[in-house]
């Protein structure tokens, strides 16, 4: 349950004029950890079940999500996954409007670790190349890479037109990862969820989160 700001600022004065809070007033001890917060948006590509299982792995980590889903991500969700948008929405700590222009994630000031766009259409793509934001996915990457965060574009597309590698380019001099979801068949996959844990695996890694859900490399195995 969300606490309003004004609920929030109450307790937040009763708890500081209290007797306890006084004679602790000096206190300065170690601070309680701010959770790590990562924004996760979804397109319209194909490929939705990857972030959804980002969106889970999130959630186990205990990373607080900011998702925001575009209008194509949702049909995409319900036609490749047995998922319902709702249910995807409810995986994350906050879910906005893809024309929600006014979101906290909008705005440079909204402190982030970074954000992943999972997966990432060649539309998302050039928007976010050009800084044509006219949607709060493009927007919040915008932010993005003027801040300095970390962003990673799950490109979903093959074959690639020249057209897609000059945006791939441009962004990732701008600062964005593109990270290809290019399985590894050295873990020999025996479901599709198998290379999906693997690719998720992998995009978490570049935020320094551990799934645990796949297999690394460690060399050639002796049969």
């Amino acid at each position: 349950m969300r606490h309003s700001p004004e609920l929030e600022s109450d307790n937040m004065q009763t708890a500081v004029n209290s007797p306890a809070c006084t004679a602790t007033a000096g206190y300065t001890g170690p601070s309680i950890p701010q959770r790590k917060r990562i924004v996760v948006a979804m397109t319209g590509a194909t490929g939705a079940l990857m972030g959804i299982k980002v969106l889970i792995a999130l959630r186990r980590l205990n990373i607080e999500t900011h998702l925001v889903m575009s209008k194509w991500a949702e049909a995409t969700v319900k036609y490749e996954t047995d998922y319902h948008p709702s249910n995807v929405k409810a995986l994350a700590d906050y879910s906005y409007n893809a024309n929600d222009m006014a979101a906290p994630v909008s705005s440079g000031s909204f402190r982030t670790d970074g954000m992943i766009v999972v997966p990432c259409s060649m539309k998302t793509l050039a928007a976010i190349h050009c800084g044509f934001c006219d949607d709060l996915i493009s927007r919040a990457a915008d932010v993005m890479l003027k801040e300095r965060r970390k962003l990673v574009l799950v490109a979903r597309e093959t074959p690639l037109s020249e057209i897609h590698l000059r945006n791939m380019l441009e962004v990732t001099r701008a600062g964005a990862i593109i990270f290809p979801p290019v399985p590894a068949y050295y873990i020999k996959p025996a479901t599709v969820e198998d290379l999906v844990d693997q690719s998720v695996g992998r995009v978490l890694d570049l935020f320094d989160l551990d799934t645990k859900d796949f297999e690394r490399w460690n060399g050639w195995k002796k049969a």
